[in-house]
């Protein structure tokens, strides 16, 4: 089996039998982000418990198998690690699939990411691949920015 095949199965694996998907509670931040070039969307809810470990990662949304599988792909490498470490997840799956093939891709920090590597030829798709990525990097800047905002004084 070539390895374009490989991934592929990988991909539509994670399409039809996504992890994470379905909204749940509890979450410290949701956002919706949409790639306005295909109308792909997710909404995304991430849940950091008091240790900063990623506790939950939950989504739903609608689009493309690279959209859909790569947010599902997502939920498995992020949650369980402190925000840091995820943070170093995110980027490394971003630097490969923006890298035009430049990048290979290390799958043993982005896993099932790894099956990714292709779309990075195909500018039009990268932002579908990223864009559950994004939203969870979105999300945990706004869980961030939150813990840091002063109370207010009444």
């Amino acid at each position: 089996m070539r390895m374009e095949q490989m991934y592929q199965e990988v991909i539509l694996d994670h399409y039809k039998h996504p992890h994470g998907r379905g909204l749940r509670e509890p979450f410290g931040a949701e956002v919706h982000h949409v790639n306005p070039t295909c109308g792909d969307e997710v909404t995304l809810r991430v849940h950091i418990d008091t240790d900063g470990i990623v506790a939950d990662v939950s989504y739903d949304g609608q689009g493309c198998s690279i959209s859909q599988a790569a947010t599902s792909v997502l939920t498995d490498q992020v949650v369980g690690h402190s925000v840091e470490r995820a943070l170093e997840i995110v980027e490394a799956f971003s630097a490969m699939v923006g890298s035009r093939g430049n990048v290979e891709g290390d799958e043993d920090v982005i896993g099932d990411g790894i099956a990714f590597a292709g779309v990075s030829k195909y500018p039009a798709r990268v932002k579908c691949a990223l864009l559950g990525w994004m939203a969870f990097k979105d999300a945990v800047v706004r869980i961030e920015e939150a813990l840091h905002e002063e109370p207010a004084r009444s």
